[in-house]
């Protein structure tokens, strides 16, 4: 027995002894830790970019201005364009989506000058930024709707369109009929352009604007507008278009008529038009810089947010564009 209790004793010093050697054996586990001050990325900066359409390069243009300048800037740029320049509630309904997303800014080329303005209200109402680019705002609407300043950014739209309109008339000695192409007419910046037409056109006694139209900024709308008038006034011999794309409807129509007498101005230097001018098609027209309004609304937008001044009103230089001023090839 004395045997056998020595035995047993042996054994659980043997096992005990294993187990300890085993334990020692097992990996170190690695503690996880967690930072108590993580840093914590910042909110993203979100920027809308409204304009009236894409089927105009103008703002092809505009909104590759404006991504410029969101490359160096630290935000996300969202731009949302309606179907046509005249698609009025589209645009509202853009706007709507914009305060639904929750952006800091808007940056709007707004398509009517006072129906834009109630939920441009409701967008400031929701701490929301606005900028507002090329088309003016009407500030009596703005008034009305109690709504806090809105910072402009464009050209001087009817000093630009008299130079136009004063370049096709340089050389009128004799009496001559004119007419105008006008763009939608609750728009502000056509009715500047407009105005700025005429009173070139007046400045020279011997014309005489016989009509004015409205084409609604479109090539097709221009076209029909021009046939219109041209049968009602087959001797007009000066048009002014208040943007390049009725500019170029209306040569078309002059073109099939073998109308090619007859000089044409434009507005806004699109591509196309500086290639109807070099083709001696169209006499002249006005670079708006629409990339440099796309870029430099957006840097307004981001001052805002940051709760830097601005200054209510910037004025982009335009530039007449001819066949002498193009580049000789």
């Amino acid at each position: 027995m004395p045997f056998l209790a020595s035995s047993v004793r042996l054994l659980w010093a043997f096992c005990l002894g294993m187990a300890v050697l085993l334990w020692g054996c097992q990996p170190t586990p690695t503690p996880v830790t967690t930072p108590a001050s993580a840093p914590v990325p910042p909110a993203v900066v979100r920027i809308g970019l409204v304009m009236k359409t894409l089927t105009n390069p103008f703002f092809v243009d505009m909104e590759s201005g404006a991504r410029r300048a969101a490359k160096e800037l630290p935000i996300q740029l969202l731009v949302r364009t309606a179907a046509q320049e005249t698609s009025i509630e589209q645009q509202i309904q853009l706007v709507e989506d914009l305060i639904a997303d929750k952006v800091h800014a808007i940056v709007i080329a707004p398509g009517d000058s006072q129906r834009l303005v109630p939920a441009l209200h409701k967008a400031q109402r929701a701490g929301i930024h606005i900028v507002n680019i090329d088309n003016r705002l009407d500030d009596a609407a703005i008034q009305r709707a109690q709504m806090q300043p809105v910072p402009f950014l464009s050209v001087d739209n009817e000093a630009g369109a008299y130079k136009a309109a004063q370049y096709l008339a340089r050389h009128i000695k004799a009496p001559t009929q004119a007419a105008i192409l006008e763009g939608i007419r609750s728009a502000d910046n056509a009715r500047q352009r407009a105005q700025g037409a005429r009173k070139a056109f007046a400045e020279n006694p011997h014309i005489h604007v016989v009509a004015s139209e409205t084409a609604n900024w479109k090539i097709d709308e221009a076209y029909a507008v021009t046939r219109k008038i041209f049968e009602q006034h087959p001797d007009i011999k000066l048009v002014f278009a208040s943007n390049d794309i009725m500019a170029i409807g209306a040569i078309r129509y002059l073109q099939e008529r073998g109308r090619t007498s007859v000089q044409v101005a434009g507005f806004d230097a699109l591509e196309e038009a500086i290639a109807e001018i070099a083709a001696r098609r169209l006499v002249a027209t006005i670079d708006q810089q629409a990339a440099e309004q796309g870029y430099q609304g957006i840097h307004l937008a981001w001052r805002l947010i940051q709760k830097q001044p601005v200054s209510p009103l910037t004025v982009i230089d335009t530039r007449l564009v001819t066949a002498e001023s193009l580049p000789k090839q």
